[in-house]
């Protein structure tokens, strides 16, 4: 009789115990304070507590050239400008920067030049992009060897209402004895926060907004607003060849439904209306993107040792261009309310940091809603639009006209921090 066993090609095997490779210890450092995110907010405080001789590390998921390319922001509030010039932050800012003190309205077919410097005591705006600042801010940083660590995603944020909480990276785990969320509306420091205890104030805007970065011919002099039946445009400078363009579309429209002689056709509507000055000649776009309109504000803005600034915090549209502005002041309460409990024992201000800037937040919030209702039509008007139109240029001009209405807009506008204007949103 004949075995088939040997025959078959399954009748023996050998078999060997795999077993999984052994993961290599994590990493393990100590700092005073870790700051998630290498944003305009993240890198100035780190500069601050780095020169106050607070130990930090600030941690970026992202590449230092992304972070360093990224455009976004690029007019700084006087308050701004004159707490990075006196944390000795601000010497290449003053150098190339420009300064604007006044921006254009049109509407109906009428310019309305509202010289805001005039009615705020002289402050004026600093055109710097972004990512100049933050380059300033990153080159500080190396200066003083205490870089960034860029590429270093944060995995987890824990133990946040022990003594040590802790960022825990790929590899890498970092004990602390205070966090501070910078990595925006979407990070995971905001995540972190418990179910329970939070709450988000949050609103959709009924429309959205196209924003196109293109080269232009020549610099945009200054701002100009523009409030048409077709619905908001604006223009703001950028650098001498860039400007940064806004187009009001439904809500929800795509990118795609806007190519560029779309674009350019309705910059020349509702910018220009009539005005050949109006619109710089558009080249190349290297960026167009859709911009949902919302605003969101989370109270508190801490928990435990974890403390949120910036977009983590409350996020604005870019009406009034008050978005990077606020969260640079969110660095400044943070840097001296972080050195007072770390260095003086003193938990005071620490404590009040999330109240003290919410007020502000919300303040500033009121002026960014009110300039969103002035600059758009209601949908009603649409039966109708000259007379919403013709109310419209009449509130243009009262700001531009010396009187309570173009105090309170030049100082809320300006960012004077003059407090007594800004009780109420003019107009």
């Amino acid at each position: 009789m004949t075995s088939h066993v040997a025959a078959c090609p399954h009748a023996e095997r050998s078999f060997r115990v795999v077993t999984a490779p052994r993961r290599a210890p994590a990493r393990r450092m100590r700092t005073e304070v870790g700051i998630v995110g290498a944003g305009p907010a993240g890198l100035a405080l780190a500069n601050v507590l780095t020169r106050r001789g607070v130990d930090c590390v600030v941690v970026e998921r992202a590449s230092r050239e992304r972070v360093e390319g990224r455009q976004r922001a690029g007019l700084l509030e006087y308050r701004t400008v004159r707490w990075l010039r006196s944390q000795g932050l601000a010497d290449r800012l003053l150098a190339e920067s420009t300064r604007h003190h006044w921006c254009d309205f049109r509407c109906l077919g009428h310019t309305v030049r509202v010289d805001y410097g005039a009615y705020s005591d002289g402050h004026q705006h600093h055109v710097y992009p972004q990512q100049n600042l933050v380059r300033d801010l990153v080159d500080g940083l190396e200066r003083a060897g205490s870089p960034p660590l860029f590429s270093h995603s944060v995995r987890a944020v824990t133990n946040i209402t022990g003594r040590r909480p802790r960022l825990e990276c790929e590899g890498m785990e970092i004990e602390c004895d205070y966090v501070v969320g910078c990595d925006g509306f979407r990070g995971i420091s905001r995540a972190a926060l418990p179910a329970t205890g939070h709450r988000a104030h949050n609103r959709r805007y009924p429309y959205d907004w196209l924003t196109v970065l293109a080269e232009v011919d020549e610099p945009a002099e200054g701002v100009r607003y523009a409030v048409h039946r077709a619905g908001f445009a604006g223009m703001m400078p950028r650098g001498p060849r860039l400007s940064r363009f806004y187009l009001q579309c439904p809500p929800g429209d795509a990118v795609t439904a806007w190519p560029a002689p779309r674009i350019v056709a309705e910059l020349r509507q509702r910018l220009a209306d009539g005005d050949p000055a109006g619109l710089p000649a558009l080249g190349a776009m290297p960026e167009v993107r859709m911009l949902r309109m919302h605003s969101s504000v989370l109270t508190p803005l801490a928990h435990g040792r974890l403390l949120l600034a910036g977009d983590a915090g409350h996020v604005l549209t870019p009406s009034g261009a008050k978005g990077m502005n606020l969260a640079i002041a969110d660095a400044a309460a943070l840097a001296e309310a972080l050195v007072a409990r770390l260095r003086e024992g003193d938990e005071g201000p620490l404590a009040s940091y999330s109240a003290t800037r919410l007020a502000d937040v919300r303040r500033v919030l009121g002026f960014s809603e009110w300039l969103l209702g002035l600059l758009h039509l209601p949908g009603e008007a649409s039966a109708a639009p000259d007379a919403e139109l013709a109310s419209r240029l009449a509130a243009i001009r009262r700001l531009a006209e010396p009187g309570p209405h173009a105090y309170r807009f030049a100082h809320r506008y300006v960012g004077s921090g003059v407090r007594e204007w800004c009780h109420d949103p003019p107009g």
